[in-house]
């Protein structure tokens, strides 16, 4: 959705790194143009979309984010999303980790 919703020029980052307590979170920001406060509530819901004609032109289902909070809870973890108009969003996934997980350090990557 960033690389898909930003507009040219502008920044996404995403940073995986662990917390104190041992969880492994992902975050995925962006400096683009944000999102109203009143969409957050909804946006992990099935087929909502911010700005429908927009979401049309770009094609989409409004399925990408409820299959994702979906599966971050099967795996016992959560999602949330940050933003500002005009300043840019950041989702967060929180994930916790088992003897599975796969080593992670620090790591940040910019597009």
């Amino acid at each position: 959705n960033a690389l898909k919703y930003i507009p040219e020029k502008r920044k996404i980052s995403i940073l995986w790194s662990r917390t104190e307590s041992g969880f492994l979170t992902l975050e995925v920001s962006d400096n683009g143009n944000g999102i109203s406060r009143e969409h957050l509530p909804r946006l992990f819901e099935r087929f909502y979309r911010v700005d429908k004609a927009r979401s049309r032109q770009l094609g989409g289902t409004g399925l990408g984010l409820a299959i994702v909070k979906h599966i971050i809870q099967r795996h016992g973890g959560s999602v949330r999303a940050e933003s500002s108009p005009g300043k840019g969003t950041r989702f967060i996934c929180v994930l916790p980790q088992n003897e599975t997980t796969i080593q992670v350090s620090s790591l940040e990557r910019s597009f």
